[in-house]
């Protein structure tokens, strides 16, 4: 398989086809997220309104769903938006921000994934323990657990939700019922960044609109997320320039960029 290859087609698609990707995100990431989508070429709405959850939804090329600062009429618009993509064979991709933090996000959760059928499932590791285990371990958005100590809880999520399960770290772990793959791409400024979890839910949307296939989706989105962090850390001092930088390498992402970078394996 040529990932190299796989990986440029997808962003090609974006940048041609410029897919809408409707988000239903926290308060503290939407400039982020937004500007990160259009820097790659897709195209972001930010749309809460329970009043135009549905007819927004029906026109994106995918939904993302993301916990981080919750109240109950956004829940609502999240399962109205989500009914509707999934009546629609649209791509939905979650994102539990904090949960296993508050019995109610970790509930929000739960019944989300209970009444929808969800393509993507990203966080990080603590967040993955805590939809499997329902453990109360997580500190806000901080993870206290290594990608690898979720792996357990990602592989029996994928079979019982039959979803693509992505956990966030210093390797990304892409986990389905039949696969595994890896990512390695990345640098340690990035999580001084707020956001930028946030944002790599926000690109799987972007690729997952483009290419049928989720868990090659959200490889090519983590790779992509990856790179581009590897790029900008390299012309940053700190993270605030990371973030000006990092827009910067997604628009300016070049074939050669990931010929060069691109670190993923396969189980």
């Amino acid at each position: 398989m040529n990932y190299v290859q796989d990986l440029w087609q997808d962003v090609e698609r974006i940048r041609a086809q410029a897919p809408l990707v409707h988000n239903i995100t926290n308060l503290v990431v939407m400039n982020t997220t937004a500007n990160a989508l259009l820097a790659l070429g897709a195209a972001p709405v930010m749309a809460h309104a329970v009043e135009e959850a549905r007819e927004m939804a029906a026109l994106a090329g995918a939904l993302v769903l993301n916990i981080g600062t919750l109240s109950p009429p956004w829940i609502e618009a999240m399962l109205e938006a989500g009914s509707e993509a999934n009546r629609r064979a649209i791509p939905v991709v979650l994102d539990p921000v904090g949960a296993g933090a508050t019995h109610f996000r970790t509930k929000t959760v739960q019944d989300l994934l209970g009444a929808l059928q969800v393509a993507v499932i990203r966080g990080n590791a603590s967040e993955i323990r805590a939809l499997f285990y329902a453990e109360q371990t997580t500190r806000g958005v901080d993870s206290r657990h290594a990608s690898e100590e979720a792996f357990s809880s990602a592989v029996a999520l994928a079979g019982a939700c039959r979803t693509v399960v992505c956990i966030s770290g210093a390797t990304d772990l892409i986990v389905s019922a039949e696969r595994v793959m890896r990512v390695a791409n990345g640098h340690p400024l990035m999580p001084r960044v707020t956001g930028l979890g946030c944002t790599a839910s926000a690109l799987i949307g972007a690729f997952a609109a483009v290419n049928p296939a989720p868990f090659m989706a959200t490889v090519h989105a983590m790779a992509v997320m990856g790179i581009a962090g590897e790029i900008a850390a390299e012309r940053s001092p700190g993270p605030g320039s990371l973030q000006v930088q990092f827009l910067d390498a997604l628009y300016l992402l070049k074939r050669e960029d990931i010929e060069a970078r691109l670190k993923i394996a396969e189980d």
